[in-house]
């Protein structure tokens, strides 16, 4: 039997790149929306959008002519200068964010080392901590990347085995858990950091009122709280960010993630002039980070969630996608559905398949989905996804577990 093209590149990326991904088997070649074709030119609807990155679609032609307009003027000088789009990207940002100052980087988990870095600093110099004394707790079960730092305070087995030695001064609790984390809070602590939705989890709302609570908790004892709304933010849930759903302003905003719109990498912390001020220069830098191509993108995404039209699209389309998800519960196949707008965790019973396996059999039906722990599939697909387009997805999801109407 010939090998097929995609074979071929499948074969070639496992020899000569290392397998920390462990990828579906499709080859993507173009996409445009919420739709990406093959090499073999069959077409994909994907329903993962980059993990949130592709909040706004694929190709989308606001973001990638003001990528192209930016590449014809200067793409980098690097923060030993100036440039024109600067100003305006933290501006703008900070507003957008209710905030005064931006720091900007290029990848989520550079962000979150920076609100950790901030977070200790802010401790020394403004709440008086000890220095070397600084802790930070963080929740069980969170992902807020791959540093050596970061995976020093995850619980996943995977992210964190033979990694070691382990970056200390964190504190790990149960997520959702007020009593644990009042209990873990002491004099040293100067900051709580948690995703308002934990996302690599399987998609983990917390208890009513717990954000709500972690505000209150940290004012009360003068410590920073940290939300990281890598994922959740920027319209995923039907809010600008998913704290607002309890009407909390947490101290810190960590972006990343759809903040490049899918076209470059841009992350940034976003907090009061109180808590980025501590920073001195060569403190804290990146080369890269708030260069003249990312702003350009990124102050297009701030224009877009400025008009609110796509958090109002994800909140009705979010409606559908939960209503008719959870039709399937208690029906055999699907064991619970969590979520909030157009961001769904679901759990398929053990019998009915992996989260791997059901996500092969929904490639081979057309639709890109991701698992997580086990039996969970990931369903978030970009925000410009149709009612049509996502009801078919839906149906593919139906026919994989036998549930058809």
């Amino acid at each position: 039997m010939t090998e097929s093209r995609t074979q071929a590149l499948i074969a070639s990326a496992d020899a000569h790149s290392a397998h920390n991904y462990h990828p579906l088997p499709v080859v993507v070649a173009t996409a445009e929306g919420a739709w990406m074709t093959d090499v073999e030119g069959r077409r994909y609807l994907d329903m993962l959008a980059g993990y949130s990155a592709l909040n706004f679609g694929h190709g989308n032609r606001r973001l990638i002519d003001a990528a192209k307009a930016q590449l014809e003027r200067v793409t980098l000088t690097s923060r030993a200068f100036h440039h024109d789009r600067f100003a305006e990207f933290c501006t703008r940002l900070a507003a957008l964010c209710g905030k005064d100052m931006v720091l900007p980087m290029n990848t989520g988990a550079e962000a979150v080392e920076t609100a950790v870095k901030t977070a200790r600093k802010w401790g020394y110099r403004v709440k008086g901590v000890p220095d070397g004394q600084a802790k930070i707790v963080v929740a069980a079960d969170n992902f807020h990347g791959r540093t050596t730092t970061i995976v020093s305070f995850s619980t996943d087995p995977e992210a964190r085995a033979d990694f070691g030695p382990y970056t200390p001064g964190f504190e790990i609790v149960p997520y959702g858990d007020l009593d644990a984390l009042r209990e873990a809070v002491t004099d040293e602590t100067v900051a709580v950091l948690i995703e308002p939705i934990q996302g690599e989890a399987g998609v983990l709302v917390p208890p009513a009122d717990y954000l709500a609570g972690v505000r209150e908790l940290t004012r009360e004892r003068n410590v920073l709280f940290i939300a990281d709304e890598i994922q959740s933010g920027l319209g995923r849930t039907g809010k600008t960010f998913a704290c607002e759903h309890e009407d909390v302003v947490p101290d810190m905003y960590v972006l990343g993630k759809a903040l490049g719109g899918g076209v470059v990498p841009v992350s940034a912390v976003v907090a009061s002039r109180e808590v980025l001020g501590v920073y001195r220069p060569g403190e804290h830098g990146s080369t890269f980070g708030g260069n003249p191509l990312a702003c350009a993108v990124a102050l297009e995404v701030i224009a877009m969630l400025e008009t609110g039209e796509y958090q109002e699209k994800a909140t009705e389309l979010g409606e559908h996608l939960h209503r008719e998800l959870g039709l399937l519960v208690g029906g055999g196949a699907v064991r619970e559905v969590r979520g909030r707008g157009l961001w769904a965790g679901v759990d398929i019973d053990p019998s009915y398949g992996t989260g791997r396996e059901i996500s092969e059999k929904l490639m081979e039906r057309g639709v890109l989905v991701k698992d997580t722990h086990g039996s969970t599939i990931r369903i978030a697909p970009p925000l410009v996804i149709s009612k049509e387009d996502l009801d078919w997805g839906l149906d593919q999801l139906r026919a994989v577990l036998g549930t058809e109407a």
